[in-house]
């Protein structure tokens, strides 16, 4: 999916289960703006909550164009995207499927399930293994 098509707002619901018997679970809503630059926003604010007690939570993500090598800005082909974080630190390809990303010595590893054609909704998966971290995180993006 294109990401210029998730510009607007999203609600998101988020589970996740840690190895040790954990539960967490989140709510809240989903921006997709483009800046000036071209790059596409992806801000997220909500609350965790677990069996103690709940907090806010906030999170900034980029998607941005990669050039495709050898090909002047106004090729034909479709553009390559990536998800970066906010501060410009690669996380892992935008395209449908299994992706990865090594933080540190955990292992991220998931995929965006999104459909061909224009839908209200959209899902990502994560696997997180690790000495740090063990969990498994499902996040479902409906659109307002």
């Amino acid at each position: 999916m294109e990401p210029l098509r998730l510009v607007g707002t999203w609600d998101f619901r988020r589970e996740i289960r840690h190895a040790d018997g954990a539960e967490y679970s989140a709510d809240g809503e989903a921006r997709f703006s483009v800046e000036d630059d071209g790059r596409v926003r992806w801000a997220e604010h909500g609350t965790l909550r677990w069996a103690a007690g709940t907090t806010p939570v906030t999170r900034t993500l980029f998607v941005v164009r990669e050039p495709v090598p050898g090909e002047a800005p106004s090729g034909d082909r479709a553009p390559r995207w990536r998800v970066t974080f906010e501060d410009g630190r690669d996380f892992h390809p935008w395209t449908a499927g299994a992706v990865e990303h090594l933080c540190g010595r955990d292992l991220y590893q998931g995929g965006i399930e999104v459909p061909v054609r224009q839908a209200p909704s959209w899902e990502l998966r994560w696997h997180v293994t690790g000495p740090a971290k063990d969990y498994l995180m499902h996040t479902w993006y409906t659109e307002r």
